[in-house]
């Protein structure tokens, strides 16, 4: 697999720099950013349910009681 070292990602980052400008590169950190804490907060729900036990019929199946 690729693993880019210093002199590649100083070079990416000067394109990204000239492609985009120095006034646009916050919001697209803000942007990246943002978007990373969504889908870890997405990773942590879907593991939640996946590792919590579904309830068995016997319980869906009892009357609730006092109603």
């Amino acid at each position: 697999m690729f693993h880019p070292g210093f002199s590649e990602l100083a070079i990416i980052m000067v394109i990204v720099f000239v492609i985009f400008g120095a006034g646009k590169l916050p919001q697209l950190g803000e942007g990246l950013g943002k978007g990373i804490r969504n889908f870890r907060s997405g990773i942590k729900e879907s593991r939640k349910e996946i590792e919590e036990p579904a309830p068995s019929d016997k319980e869906e199946a009892k009357p609730e009681k006092g109603g």
